[in-house]
């Protein structure tokens, strides 16, 4: 039996006031961490203010998952925590924490709608948006680990996306590949996500496919139907002949053959 969620509101107004800073913040975070990896010789000052930054924001999330948790009734509180996998993931590793950006893509009104259309382009939108976004930080993170290990074959950033891609793909060339633990956590997270993706995208394309052969078969069917009405309208629209008047039938006659005979 499905579980029915008791109603929330102080969590509603929570998340309706916070929703535009936590998606500033989140942006902040992508920008942040992506100079912190990229950019090896930064001054220490702008390093230092970097690191300011992707602290604050730890401490944000965590804050703000606590306090929705907190506003959620008794009853609650662990179906809400199982149901937000990503604002727990976000507030315990840095690689969930950019996933907290495209919580705006919910308030777009075409989105809400509950058509077969806009459920599968949420879908879409979602899953395109979740794996660039997955890909590129699985890509940043580990390269931070790897760079520097001996031995490593992932050290530029070009080679961390070319990995993630083959890996995110299932096709993993093995060309290069993490050597380090926190490198190899990193594999099977992209791994799981990886499956994920292909699983979304497979179903997605399966819908389009199910929902196409329905319309042409629906069209189909009703052109048949009015085939079939028009035929049957033409059909009691002949005009029904009624007795022919004696007249008619004696005008048409033929002559009579004994006026015709010799006697």
């Amino acid at each position: 039996m499905a579980h029915r969620s008791a109603p929330a509101p102080r969590r509603h107004g929570w998340e309706q006031r916070t929703t535009v800073p936590l998606f500033a913040l989140g942006v902040a975070f992508i920008i942040a961490y992506s100079v912190l990896v990229l950019v090896q010789d930064l001054p220490p000052e702008v390093r230092f203010w970097l690191m300011v930054i992707l602290g604050i924001t730890w401490v944000v999330f965590i804050v703000d998952l606590v306090v929705r948790v907190s506003l959620t009734p008794h009853g609650d509180k662990w179906h809400f925590i199982g149901t937000h996998p990503i604002d727990v993931l976000s507030a315990l590793l840095p690689v969930f924490r950019a996933f907290r950006v495209l919580v705006l893509l919910r308030e777009v009104p075409y989105l809400q709608r509950k058509s077969g259309a806009a459920v599968r382009t949420n879908i879409v939108i979602y899953a395109i948006c979740y794996s660039v976004l997955f890909i590129y930080f699985i890509s940043l993170a580990t390269l931070s680990v790897e760079r520097d290990a001996p031995g490593a074959s992932i050290t530029s950033f070009g080679e961390a996306l070319w990995w993630a891609v083959v890996t995110v793909a299932t096709v993993g060339y093995g060309d290069a590949y993490p050597i380090t633990v926190p490198g190899r956590l990193y594999a099977v997270l992209l791994m799981a996500g990886g499956v994920a993706i292909v699983g979304t995208a497979s179903a997605t394309i399966i819908s389009l496919i199910n929902e196409r052969i329905g319309l042409v078969r629906i069209s189909h069917e009703a052109t048949v139907t009015a085939s079939g009405a028009s035929s049957a309208a033409t059909t009691e629209e002949e005009p029904v002949e009624g007795p022919i008047p004696m007249a008619d039938l004696l005008a048409d006659a033929p002559d009579d053959p004994l006026t015709d005979r010799e006697i």
